[in-house]
């Protein structure tokens, strides 16, 4: 079976059917004629969130996740609970029979796409369905749209990188819902979102707040979801939050000095406001989780955890007790894994990656429609210039810049101003569109953020520049 290959031919082969080779084959079907293949090693698309952990949601409000042509969310504000008066929240089996229905009754009753599910891409064009062993190769006409390369590490998949004994109750976070006895408590193992989110579910189902131990081996800055909410009721919290952010940024004359101005301006929040954090990923939080989280009082910060035995937990920087009666849950995988810088368009191959913050949906939609429109791959790769993926604190100053250029690239363009407006992915240009020209108070706000942002550039390139000199010193 499946010994001989059978050929194949399409204008694009998109690998990967995840949120963003959704968004971008989305773009294809509705704006042209193209014909697809996509190639995806999951049942169902939807891609890492087919084995998220079951009670996972989406950080950020629901209007503005998935493809342009079909809403996600149901325009609700929620109420009660922890992300209440915001937009909802989205969980991850939503998400997934989100993306599903797209792939059924929208592409492909197009008849321009055929899609390959549970099956291995090897490359070249080639690859090998797990459940036959047919091995196909695609002629591909035009483009391959590699949607792997940000690939996303969840627990279900994650190695740890640190020994556990025998004998240690241990689990990635998807297990946590199956515990079936009350163990004598809880270790969570992670300061990233996935951790919090581990705490919020403990917190959330009555454990004792003293039963959990929470490792952290960095504090994060993170960013008030009431900031991201792209109503107009919101205007203030959402559009005047960017135009503080870089007010902050001119205004400071360090980089510590930066990040105390962006958190009293409200920008940034973090969890325990006696640790410096040194961590940023982008992730988003409500004012009622930080309050939750605070009830959390045994935090850990003695680096990563080494070794897990019955009785102790060693981490680098010293070591804690434990039982064999206690849950331990991993939530120590990095969700990116960083695989270096790679332009987003070359020759034949499109790699997605992030255009704008905290928006890799409308990131791979925008690339998609500027591939349609734009022939140059110079024209392309200057209108799609890459917002890295942030880690520590000071990539801030060079994922900020980035897509304050990119902000500024793709105003000096009406036809792309145009198309950013009418799509559903970019919440701020909807929201602006909705600005009376009479509101004097709301443009006045606008006038801050363009008067502002190119100074802004200047002062983060500038400790941008210093930040490197005192590497390479280093």
């Amino acid at each position: 079976m499946g010994s001989e290959v059978q050929e194949l031919e399409a204008d694009y082969a998109i690998i990967g059917s995840g949120a963003m080779g959704m968004a971008f084959a989305d773009i294809l079907v509705e704006e042209s004629d193209k014909t697809m293949i996509i190639v995806d090693s999951f049942a169902k698309p939807g891609g890492h969130w087919n084995i998220a952990y079951p009670f996972v949601q989406l950080h950020q409000p629901a209007s503005f996740y998935g493809v342009s042509s079909k809403e996600l969310s149901s325009g609700r504000i929620e109420k009660g609970g922890l992300n209440d008066g915001l937009g909802e929240l989205s969980s991850g089996q939503e998400v997934l029979a989100y993306f599903d229905d797209v792939m059924r009754h929208q592409f492909l009753p197009s008849g321009r796409v055929q899609y390959f599910p549970m099956c291995d891409y090897r490359g070249d064009g080639r690859f090998i369905c797990k459940v036959t062993g047919q091995h196909y190769k695609i002629t591909v006409k035009e483009k391959t749209v590699d949607c792997t390369f940000l690939k996303t590490t969840v627990p279900a998949n994650h190695t740890p990188n640190f020994t556990v004994e025998d004998g240690v109750r241990f689990m990635p976070l998807n297990d946590l819902p199956k515990v079936s006895e009350a163990p004598g408590g809880y270790v969570v193992i992670g300061a990233g979102k996935t951790g919090i989110d581990a705490c919020l579910w403990l917190l959330e189902n009555r454990v004792d707040p003293d039963k959990i131990t929470w490792i952290v081996n960095r504090e994060a800055w993170m960013l008030n979801r009431k900031n991201t909410q792209m109503t107009p009721e919101f205007f203030f919290e959402t559009i005047g939050t960017q135009a503080r952010m870089v007010e902050s940024i001119v205004a400071s004359t360090s980089i510590e000095d930066m990040f105390d101005r962006l958190e009293d301006s409200g920008y940034f929040v973090r969890i325990h406001k006696d640790v410096r954090p040194t961590m940023f990923h982008g992730a988003t939080v409500s004012e009622r989780e930080i309050e939750e989280l605070g009830k959390i009082k045994n935090v850990v910060r003695m680096g990563h955890v080494t070794n897990i035995s019955p009785t102790q937990i060693t981490l680098k920087q010293g070591s804690i007790a434990t039982t064999p009666d206690t849950v331990h849950i991993d939530c120590s995988a990095c969700a990116i894994i960083d695989r270096g810088k790679r332009a987003i368009f070359q020759d034949d191959v499109i790699t997605p990656q992030t255009i704008r913050p905290y928006q890799p949906v409308f990131s791979a939609a925008a690339i998609a429609h500027i591939e349609l429109n734009y022939d140059s791959l110079e024209d392309k790769n200057r209108l799609c210039g890459l917002v890295p993926l942030p880690n520590d604190d000071t990539d801030f100053l060079f994922f900020t810049s980035a897509a304050l250029m990119n902000q500024y690239q793709w105003s000096q363009d009406k036809d792309l101003q145009k198309w950013m407006a009418g799509n559903r992915l970019d919440g701020s240009s909807t929201l602006l569109q909705k600005i009376p020209p009479s509101d004097r108070e709301k443009w006045a706000v606008v006038n801050r953020i363009r008067s502002n942002a190119p100074l802004a550039v200047g002062k983060l390139k500038q400790y941008q520049a210093g930040l490197c000199h005192s590497r390479d010193r280093g």
